[in-house]
């Protein structure tokens, strides 16, 4: 058997389908192309079924990419599966990726089909994406809660119709470490033609368990393991990727597996999920949170500074935290800038390098140094953002001790200029009245919150809000040397979120 671990990234899928972490179709296409740079073998580009918006980024996506495969997901009908390889056929690597309940809980509520209503629609839906494509992927939704048997007569029948991996998730994060590391065993021992299928897992994290859950269906002779960057997703999330990864990395001996995946790029991919999702990675956050390389205890820092592996069993490099950093100033010229962007993956055409360098300019001047996350957040803020319904244009703040908070605001809203001012409880309650009432919203603050993206008196400051309005749920982000201006930005970004999703519906959310 094989020692590769295939790494299946299904961030701008399942990911995706965190609360509020919708992404447009330019954030997409950036992320897919720093995943290509990761090294993952296949992403999961999106559902072409779901809405036209994703089907053209699918698109967008596999026509992009170079060398990974690009999936699209789909139900086990004709109409999904014609939508997904629409989409797919444009890339140089395509795979189609459909699928069906096979929990008894799941075929009687949801689906109300029988088991061999299942298997007929298995063996139809394959047969179908195989006439398409060489790559089919075939999972059993909720096959941690399926019957053994029934769930080795499903995988036998995908795979007699041509299917090439087949798929084994914990659509609900229900199974232990031990078990399912059982099922997986019972699946390759019970299904006769298994070996002419590669074996993937899919696992959730309700239990905190989906690291540990894929580890040890990889031990049991699982070789494709499908995870996201951060794991973000569903619920309370998917694998995270950089998890699963960084275990076989760090462990040889215990786990004598290799992946493609280029570890230094782990940080960076962490780092641009978190900044387009705004969705901030917890501090404490095994591999990539904010103190998984601090040490605060003196007896942990005076052994780091003798020899790092006394209390870190990772070099940070090794995750790309230790990347030199070219630091720009306000002398900075265009030329640099460009040199120094396309090293951190963002080849900008002339008029967007124009953008990008002016807005540069106008914070060299405020801070000192521009480093890479003042950089990323402009590049950000003024290139991966489509065409938005709102603009700010203008904003003007009063407040103080023996003031009340009043902030005159002025939007661009579809192209036409409109002014009003707002009063609150304090100067940024009364930049988001303002700005309500110009857009005449009803969105519900669900959370705010301000972190520094850098240090320093003059860091710059991200805001992100998560807004709700009418059952949509939307988060925005703002970056400003302002905190009140970069809140003002987060807020609009996050209604232009929600007028997004609004012109882009998604049917009912498919989990596999």
């Amino acid at each position: 058997m094989s020692d590769r671990i295939i790494i299946f990234d299904t961030t701008l899928r399942d990911g995706e389908q965190s609360p509020g972490a919708s992404m447009n179709a330019a954030e997409k296409l950036r992320l897919a192309i720093q995943l290509e740079k990761l090294g993952v073998d296949v992403i999961e580009a999106g559902f072409p079924a779901a809405s036209e918006g994703d089907f053209e980024s699918v698109s967008q996506i596999a026509k992009k990419m170079k060398h990974l495969e690009v999936a699209g997901l789909c139900r086990a009908s004709k109409g999904d599966i014609d939508k997904a390889w629409g989409a797919v056929q444009h890339a140089v690597r395509p795979r189609i990726h459909t699928f069906i309940a096979t929990s008894d809980i799941h075929m009687k509520y949801k689906l109300d089909m029988t088991r061999e209503e299942v298997l007929a629609a298995t063996k139809e839906a394959v047969s179908y994406a195989k006439s398409l494509t060489a790559s089919v992927e075939f999972s059993a939704e909720d096959g941690s809660r399926s019957d053994p048997d029934f769930l080795c007569q499903v995988f036998a029948t995908a795979i007699e119709a041509g299917v090439t991996t087949v798929n084994l998730p914990d659509t609900v994060g229900y199974a232990i470490p031990e078990e399912f590391g059982d099922l997986v065993r019972y699946v390759r021992e019970q299904t006769p033609n298994i070996d002419k299928a590669v074996l993937s897992v899919h696992c959730h994290n309700d239990l905190g368990l989906a690291t540990a859950n894929t580890i040890a269906a990889i031990k049991a002779g699982a070789r494709q393991a499908e995870v996201t960057i951060n794991g973000i997703g569903e619920r309370a999330g998917n694998t995270s990727l950089e998890e699963v990864v960084m275990a076989m990395h760090t462990r040889p001996n215990f786990m004598p597996f290799n992946t493609n995946i280029k570890t230094e790029q782990i940080h960076p991919s962490s780092r641009l999920v978190s900044m387009i999702t705004g969705i901030i990675v917890q501090p404490n956050k095994a591999i990539v949170g904010a103190n998984a390389f601090a040490h605060e205890a003196g007896i942990h820092q005076d052994g780091v500074l003798k020899n790092p592996m006394t209390y870190e069993i990772m070099k940070p490099e090794t995750v790309g935290l230790n990347a030199n950093k070219l630091v720009l100033g306000k002398h900075s010229g265009r030329h640099a800038l460009r040199s120094h962007l396309k090293e951190m993956g963002y080849d900008l055409s002339d008029e967007e390098l124009k953008k990008v360098f002016t807005k540069f300019k106008e914070l060299a001047d405020k801070k000192k140094h521009v480093v890479d996350e003042d950089l990323e957040a402009i590049v950000t803020e003024g290139i991966l953002r489509t065409e938005d319904t709102f603009k700010m244009q203008y904003m003007h703040v009063s407040a103080g001790t023996t003031v009340m908070p009043m902030a005159s605001v002025q939007l661009e809203i579809n192209g036409r200029s409109v002014r009003g001012a707002g009063y609150g409880n304090g100067p940024i309650d009364a930049v988001f009245n303002a700005i309500a009432q110009l857009t005449g919203t009803e969105s519900e603050l669900l959370r705010f919150s301000v972190s520094a993206l850098t240090g320093g008196t003059d860091a710059q400051g991200e805001v992100t809000v998560r807004l709700s309005e009418n059952g949509l749920i939307a988060l925005g982000k703002g970056s400003d040397s302002d905190i009140i201006t970069a809140s003002a930005k987060a807020y609009v970004n996050g209604l232009n979120r929600i007028e997004y999703l609004k012109e882009h519906p998604l049917k009912e959310a498919q989990h596999v």
